[in-house]
């Protein structure tokens, strides 16, 4: 029996997904599991896995394409079968883009398409004025329509015209180009900071027991690796830190789900560790590792970023002391994480020289007061000063 290939969803608001590449080609045989194509959403870009044992056929959709969330991209059959008929639904929606295509297209053509002159060459009527003012700005005179007496060109007519031109050409090349990544950070950046009444705590905590819980653990361990251990066993204790605002009320979350904030080429990705307050530390160590290759290469797949209900963005490695990060919706809370470094502080009462690092908590008000998340922050401060216990 057939099953269909379909462009999948990561999250409710999503639309659409880009199809960027056939992985296989129709008529290969695929087994259940096996990447068959790379799509890009505004999650991130992914590998599409084969959602049956068979052969791929009846692909509708080539490289480039933009295509609604939920329609049939392709077909796994049995040898020697003929993939189903292409539906009312998948032919309306193809009539549909390929109309807006045209429509698109004409409406740029209409856009850039120099106005026409009247006979008698009003070009030929021009002030000295405008002529100056179009050639400093490389306007063609001679396709202006002038709006003075008897049609002639007017300064205006050519200010008007080198406008035109600067807003139908390369304006709009930066934003096309503009990866998923990019755009999801521009847009949800946008949503959470508009829409999420923040909230900030600072926290200067000493980090020698963090240190040597690190060295005690071996090769293959990083700082992050017990941030994200220590943080989710914080988080058991504190729910409201792990909810969501819904709109109506507070959800507390079911599971505690680290994301982990990865710097790629063109942006940053949230991966999540599922789970992460009763995952080992070396079951942690692995993901991450696993989940920062992926991003780095493009390569994540639709479980890698989806879920989370936590965040933790760790800019320690950048020599930065300490930041303000932006809540990740629908998550209630972020923790950025500055460097360890030595500092002068009171030490049994004497100066004394400890590392140190910066936690800054960004909560969402809705969700969570200040006294919950000082807490927090203080049973958090406790836990890496004695993180063996």
């Amino acid at each position: 029996m057939a099953v269909s290939v379909v462009m999948p969803a990561l999250e409710l608001a999503q639309e659409a997904g880009k199809l960027l590449a056939w992985l296989k080609q129709e008529g290969d045989a695929v087994a259940k599991g096996e990447m068959i194509a790379e799509i890009e959403t505004d999650k991130a870009v992914f590998e599409l896995e084969s959602p049956a044992d068979g052969v791929l056929a009846g692909v509708k959709s080539s490289a480039g394409d933009m295509v609604p969330v939920g329609r049939t991209i392709a077909w796994i059959v049995a040898r020697g079968e003929q993939p189903p008929a292409e539906d009312a639904a998948d032919a309306a929606t193809l009539a549909m883009q390929q109309q807006a295509r045209s429509t698109v297209a004409a409406a740029a053509a209409l856009a850039i398409a120099p106005a026409p002159t009247k006979s008698g060459g009003p070009a030929g009527r021009a002030s000295p004025k405008a002529r100056r003012i179009a050639e400093e700005y490389g306007v063609d005179i001679s396709q202006i329509r002038g709006t003075g007496p008897d049609g002639s060109i007017t300064s205006e007519d050519v200010l008007a015209a080198a406008a035109a031109k600067s807003a139908a050409q390369p304006a709009a090349a930066p934003a096309s180009a503009m990866s998923a990544v990019a755009r999801l950070m521009a847009d949800r950046t946008t949503q959470s900071w508009t829409q999420t009444p923040h909230f900030f705590l600072v926290r200067e905590v000493d980090a020698n027991g963090l240190l040597k819980a690190r060295k005690n653990a071996g090769e293959g361990f990083t700082i992050t690796d017990l941030l994200i251990s220590l943080t989710a066993r914080t988080l058991a204790k504190h729910p409201k830190l792990n909810a969501t605002w819904t709109g109506q009320g507070i959800r507390l979350n079911p599971e505690i789900n680290i994301s982990l904030a990865i710097a790629v080429e063109d942006g940053v990705v949230g991966a999540v560790i599922p789970r992460a307050d009763s995952a080992s530390l070396a079951g942690i160590a692995a993901q991450r590792k696993q989940l920062a290759e992926r991003a780095r290469a493009g390569r994540l797949r639709p479980p890698d970023v989806a879920g989370g209900t936590f965040t933790i963005s760790n800019l320690g490695m950048f020599n930065v002391d300490a930041f303000n990060a932006i809540i990740t919706p629908p998550q209630a809370a972020i923790l950025a994480v500055g460097r360890i470094a030595d500092r002068v502080v009171p030490v049994n009462g004497a100066p004394g020289i400890r590392p140190m690092m910066t936690f800054t908590l960004s909560s969402d008000h809705r969700v969570v007061d200040g006294a919950q998340a000082a807490r927090f922050l203080d049973d958090l401060a406790a836990a890496l000063y004695q993180p063996q216990l």
